[in-house]
């Protein structure tokens, strides 16, 4: 299977998100071709959730899995503390009060 390259899939993931009028921004932008992407999902009551791909090892796929959650500058510092590490490391923000993130549908899963 061929994989996408990382500026391709956020370009997709920030299209969907518009066609659904949820507002998301690039934050950090990392490597075109092999980058890892983290999402932030701010809620805009002080609370956030950070969220990376990882690797099932059972069933073999690519499942986006809670990084951090809680307090928005706490997840702020994990992120900060992922990019300290990984300056390939895109970070997209999404806002939205209900929660939407999209990441479990179908081609962003």
């Amino acid at each position: 299977m061929t994989r996408l390259t990382a500026d391709f899939w956020v370009h997709a993931y920030l299209a969907r998100l518009r066609f659904q009028e949820i507002p998301a921004f690039v934050v950090a932008h990392g490597d075109d071709t092999a980058g890892a992407v983290l999402v932030k999902l701010n809620t805009l009551d002080g609370q956030a959730v950070a969220f990376q791909r990882s690797f099932d090892l059972m069933s073999g796929d690519r499942k986006w899995v809670e990084l951090s959650s809680g307090l928005e500058t706490d997840v702020d510092e994990t992120i900060t503390r992922q990019r300290s590490f990984d300056p390939d490391l895109w970070v997209i923000e999404v806002e939205d009060r209900q929660g939407r993130h999209l990441l479990g549908e179908e081609g962003l899963d």
